[in-house]
């Protein structure tokens, strides 16, 4: 069909469609009473992968912290996404799509980003309305930006939106954002090509030619929703790339919803194919069927008897802290707990523990605090209850009294009440060690696996073999750890070798991992110790990571009530070899960073380092991170140098999406086990940092106040 009979075809249908969904909406107020959403708790999504008609996007989030897994396949495309509603209002998205024949490459493989900012929540009478920009740090190939209204009625619910750039490129007329200059009305071109990806090229955004798209939906029940929806997006890439063909601009789509957590999709799209699409919803606050999990009981709280804290004649017992020492720490080790340090006198009890493999800090205080009633003599009223970071850091103490201990464990507000009372210290010093503690040996043997993603021949390259690690703590503070590596097989050194113009500070790594003997991973020694109030530090020595080693400092400024924290690190690192034994390479340098750190609200985590980078490249890297009550955390980081984006190479600059998820937060046993991986669009030398083990920041962050201020709902668990 000729682009113009098919453009005017276009502004002709949408019109219709748009008066259409209009019309049906306000059919259904008139013959619908107002019922309950519950075929409306969360919407649909769409092809993309993100909330929409059938390809079209709607106007309504999803819920707060939802992660929705998709994959769409129709005739010459296969798209997998992710969609992470990171706040009420805002929402992102990664997408990695496959196309076959795309570009003269028989197997083409695009990764993009996506924005979605409510602008307004859909109300008695007003529509939810959306701002989305789609693709606009990838190749281009998705790119477009649209303003999109939805609303709901009954079952009903209809969207109209406004599109540009790609949702434009069917029925298309002048922009109406011409009004504020003549740069609208025309869309320049884009970066393209791989070297164009990640570069946010705001020039082309909301310019050029706009179009309107439509659509209505129907729930049919609370499980399937039926679609119809007139399209402004031509398809003309995949018409001329791929074995696509656009005969029509209406879609229809139908959605079956399994559970809560899946969601199947079918279509007709564009008059020529069949679609299909599943999606997986994963909710961090809510990630198994168990949300109170299998965790063993608490001890109760053990009451005083009238006027006997008034005896002392315990105190008087030679023997009676080596007693209650070692009653406490075998209440400590049967639940997963390690003493630290213990000293009594007659009024008041000094404990530091470890956390083992509790997961949440003010639940082990507050166990901890409950053993000390069921050991501690009746005269001792105050408790010094310190929490010891993994590598001997005291960080904070928590004072409670008995007293409060007693009124507060059956209170309707129980938490809060003990929260109120409690005082948050800085713990500078332990109390005398546990006898028995120290030196302390421990080893692992297992597999590991290791992945890459998105190089452009091979979406995810494997190594798979088998570790042994070590670790040994003399004394409180000072820790030797390693670990050793035999790769049994895997293609992540199937790479290409490096064309980087700057040093190969990453880019070879595909040298690193095609090695078939016994590797060294890492071998460091390392000192943790509190110079001063509200002070943390760190040397370390050794072999940190496969491609480097050297010598790390580490300062941190964290106060105990405070949300703010500051450091500064300092390293010196040489390349190591390829065959990563014990032998260096030529190539060194000075590196060093200053980091700031900010806990925000709902927890949102901030934080910002700015330094010298390992190929020598000056520039900051920013990070934002959600962390959730059971410590699942998900987050996104972007770093810019004085690297150009074109000596940078493919990419442009360094950004990825990182993630932790604590095995215990989905199994609802205890673990220390945690799936932790940083997935990046490609990895080259600029913006690289040196990856050392055991940095401040995360080892102190969540012992004190701000940290368990938000845990402090587990405190009676």
């Amino acid at each position: 069909m000729p682009v113009a009979t098919r453009t005017a075809r276009g502004k002709r249908a949408a019109r219709k469609l748009a008066l259409a969904s209009s019309f049906c909406a306000l059919s259904a107020q008139a013959a619908l009473p107002q019922e309950s959403q519950w075929a409306w708790n969360r919407p649909t999504l769409n092809f993309m992968g993100v909330p929409g008609i059938v390809d079209m996007p709607s106007a309504h989030p999803s819920r707060d912290a939802d992660i929705d897994l998709s994959l769409s396949m129709l005739n010459g495309s296969r798209r997998l996404t992710g969609h992470f509603q990171i706040t009420p209002r805002i929402s992102g998205v990664f997408r990695y799509a496959n196309l076959d024949s795309y570009a003269g490459i028989d197997e083409y493989y695009d990764r993009s980003f996506d924005l979605r900012f409510l602008l307004a929540e859909e109300g008695p009478t007003a529509p939810a309305v959306t701002l989305g920009l789609q693709d606009f740090g990838g190749t281009g190939i998705y790119a477009g930006e649209y303003l999109v209204a939805t609303k709901t009625i009954g079952r009903l619910r209809a969207t109209t939106g406004l599109g540009w750039g790609r949702f434009a490129s069917l029925g298309g007329f002048a922009n109406p954002l011409g009004v504020l200059g003549d740069r609208f009305e025309t869309r320049p071109d884009g970066p393209g090509g791989v070297q164009g990806t990640g570069r946010l090229d705001a020039k082309q955004w909301f310019r050029g030619d706009a179009a309107l798209f439509a659509g209505v939906q129907y729930a049919y029940s609370d499980r399937m929703v039926l679609s119809v929806e007139y399209s402004s997006d031509d398809y003309a890439a995949e018409e001329e790339n791929t074995s696509f063909e656009h005969r029509s601009p209406f879609n229809f789509g139908l959605s079956w919803r399994v559970g809560d957590r899946m969601q199947l999709n079918g279509a007709w799209l564009y008059g020529s194919t069949i679609a299909a699409g599943l999606t997986y919803t994963f909710n961090p606050r809510t990630p198994n069927a168990y949300p109170g999990g299998f965790d063993r009981a608490p001890f109760p709280v053990t009451p005083r008897a009238p006027g006997a804290a008034n005896d002392l004649g315990w105190a008087r017992q030679a023997d009676a802290g080596a007693i209650l020492q070692d009653n406490m720490q075998r209440f400590l080790e049967a639940d997963d707990l390690v003493l630290e340090g213990f000293d009594v006198a007659p009024h008041t009890a000094r404990i530091a523990f470890r956390m083992g493999r509790q997961s949440g800090p003010a639940q082990a205080v507050g166990r901890v605090a409950r053993m000390m009633t069921n050991n501690l003599p009746p005269s001792i009223e105050r408790y010094e209850i310190t929490l010891v970071g993994h590598n001997g850091l005291p960080v904070s103490t928590v004072v409670i009294n008995r007293s409060d201990l007693e009124e507060l464990e059956h209170a309707p507000d129980g938490a809060w009440q003990s929260f109120a009372r409690a005082r948050i210290e800085d713990a500078r010093d332990l109390p005398p060690a546990a006898v028995a503690r120290f030196p302390q040996f421990d080893w692992r043997a297992g597999p590991y696996l290791e992945a890459s993603y998105f190089d452009p021949d091979s979406p995810i390259r494997l190594s798979f073999g088998a570790e042994l690690s070590a670790r040994y703590e003399p004394r409180p503070g000072v820790v030797f750890q390693g670990a050793l590596r035999q790769k049994l097989s895997g293609s992540a050194g199937d790479l290409p070798d490096s064309n980087s113009d700057l040093p190969h500070v990453r880019s070879d790594n595909a040298r690193y991992a095609d090695q078939d003997s016994v590797t060294l991973r890492d071998l460091t020694a390392a000192k943790y110790f509190r110079p001063g109030d509200d002070l943390f530090a760190r040397v370390s020595a050794g072999w940190f990571e496969p491609m480097f080693g050297g010598v790390s400092g580490e300062m941190l400024w964290k106060p105990v009530d405070s949300r703010l924290g500051l450091g500064v690190e300092v390293n010196y690192a040489r390349q190591r070899d390829f065959a990563q034994d014990l032998g260096f390479q030529d190539y060194d340098i000075l590196t060093g960073h200053a980091s700031a750190y900010w806990e925000g609200d709902d927890g949102f985590l901030y934080q910002a380092d700015a330094g010298r980078y390992l190929a020598g490249d000056w520039g900051a890297t920013l990070g934002i991170d959600r962390e959730f009550d059971n410590g699942i955390k998900i987050g996104a980081f972007a770093t810019f140098t004085d690297v150009s984006f074109d000596e940078f190479g493919e990419g442009s600059f360094d950004k990825g999406i990182r993630f932790e998820i604590p095995l215990s937060a989905l199994v609802g046993q205890r673990t220390d086990t945690t799936i932790a991986r940083t997935i990046r669009p490609v990895q080259r030398d600029g913006g690289a940092r040196l990856d050392v083990n055991g940095r401040l920041y995360t080892q102190v962050r969540n012992f004190q106040q701000p940290g368990l201020q938000s845990d402090w709902g587990r405190f009676w668990r």
